[in-house]
C-alpha cells in the first residue's frame, strides 16, 4: 500500500465508502503510482503538464489536458498545484462535474496553501473534514449546487494579453521577456520560441516581416490555450510539448527564450541547462540562440559545451542577455 495521505487516510477508515466501479476524475494527477492500491473503477485524470501527462498516458490512464465537456464522475480528487488560482478553477470544475452530494477529496502540502484553502472551502462542502500528514493536509467533503461557481475560470489577463491561472507571469509581462525582446535583432526565417507561455515573445518575434514561420513550444496546457488567443498570426504554429524533448520538422535559424528555472518549488537550474541543448539541436549550422535569465543562474558552462561562440550582451543588474552561435553537441570554444 502506498504511503500518501489519500492511500493512509483510506487505510485507517477515515474516508466515506464509494464503489469499486466509482467514476474518478483526478485533477493534477501526479503520477501513475497514486492510484495504486485504490479501488477505483474508472481513473480519468486532468493534467496540462505535458510532460506528467505523457508518463500517465503512458501508463494507461486516460489523460485530458482539461476536463472535457460533459465528464461526469462519481467522486473527484484535486491534487493541489503551486498557484491558488488554478487550485481555485480545480476545485471547480472538480465539483461542476459531481451530482449533488458528491465527494470531493483535495490533497496538497502546506507550502501549496491547503490549510488555508481548506478553511475556504469548509463552509462550501457538506460532511467535510480532514486528515493531516507529512507537512500536509487531505479534505474532503460532499458538494452542493454551484456552491464554487465563482472559482472558474478567472479572466486573468496582462496588459491586452489573456493569460490564465497559475501560468508564469500571470498578471503582468516579465522583465526579463521585455528586455529579450528589445535587444532581438531583425529576425529571418524559422524561429522557434521554446517555453512560450502565454505568447508574449512570440508577438515581438512576429512582428518581423522576415520571419517565415515560428513555431511556439508550451508544456503547460493552460498557458498554450492563452497563446492560441494571443496570437492569430498564421505564421505561428503551436505544440504542446516538452521543449526540452521537441524537435522541429526543418532546423530553425534561430531560437529565442527565457526558460523556466523551476521544478515545483525548488530552483532547478538543470531545467535551463536543457532547454539550451534542446535549442542546440533544433538550429541550423548557421542559427542562433537568444536567451535571456537571472543573473545568477549557471548557464554559461553548457553554452559553452553547445555552441562555437558565445556573446554577451549589455543586460540589467537582475538579467543577463547572452547570444550563442555555430551549435555543435560537444566540444569547447571562446567567448567574446
Amino acid at each position: 500500500m502506498s504511503d500518501s495521505r489519500l492511500s493512509l487516510a483510506l487505510t485507517q477508515g477515515l474516508l466515506p465508502e464509494w464503489a469499486d466501479t466509482a467514476r474518478v476524475v483526478w485533477f493534477g494527477m501526479p503520477a501513475p503510482e497514486a492510484a495504486q492500491d485504490l479501488a477505483f473503477g474508472t481513473v480519468t485524470a486532468i493534467q496540462p503538464l505535458q510532460p506528467v501527462a505523457g508518463h500517465l498516458a503512458e501508463a494507461g490512464i486516460t489523460t485530458h489536458p482539461v476536463l472535457p465537456m460533459g465528464q461526469a464522475a462519481d467522486l473527484a480528487i484535486v491534487t493541489l498545484p503551486r498557484a491558488r488560482a488554478r487550485a481555485q478553477m480545480w476545485i471547480a470544475e472538480a465539483a461542476a462535474s459531481l451530482p449533488t452530494g458528491g465527494w470531493l477529496l483535495v490533497d496538497g502540502a502546506k507550502t501549496d496553501g491547503v490549510d488555508s484553502l481548506f478553511k475556504a472551502c469548509r463552509s462550501r462542502l457538506d460532511s467535510s473534514d480532514s486528515f493531516t500528514k507529512a507537512h500536509g493536509r487531505l479534505f474532503w467533503g460532499r458538494v452542493g449546487a454551484d456552491r464554487f461557481d465563482d472559482w472558474r475560470a478567472p479572466d486573468l489577463r496582462a496588459g491586452d494579453f489573456v493569460t490564465g491561472p497559475g501560468v508564469f507571469s500571470a498578471d503582468g509581462i516579465d522583465p526579463a521577456s521585455e528586455l529579450l525582446a528589445q535587444a532581438l535583432p531583425v529576425l529571418k526565417g524559422r524561429v522557434g520560441d521554446l517555453g512560450a507561455g502565454w505568447g508574449y515573445l512570440a508577438r515581438q518575434i512576429l512582428q518581423h516581416d522576415a520571419v517565415t514561420h515560428l513555431d511556439l513550444v508550451e508544456a503547460d496546457h493552460i498557458a498554450l490555450s492563452a497563446a492560441r488567443q494571443n496570437i492569430t498570426d498564421p505564421r505561428a504554429s503551436f505544440h504542446w510539448a516538452d521543449a526540452t524533448a521537441w524537435q522541429p520538422e526543418a532546423p530553425l535559424d534561430a531560437v529565442v527564450m527565457n526558460p523556466p528555472f523551476h521544478t515545483g518549488r525548488s530552483g532547478d537550474p538543470g531545467l535551463g541547462r536543457a532547454f539550451i541543448a534542446a535549442a542546440a539541436r533544433a538550429l541550423a549550422p548557421h542559427g542562433k540562440l537568444w536567451l535571456v535569465a537571472n543573473r545568477h543562474l549557471p548557464y554559461e558552462a553548457e553554452l559553452d559545451l553547445r555552441f562555437s561562440a558565445v556573446h554577451v550582451l549589455e543586460g540589467t543588474r537582475s538579467f543577463k542577455l547572452l547570444r550563442a552561435e555555430k551549435p555543435r553537441r560537444t566540444g569547447k570554444k571562446g567567448r567574446s
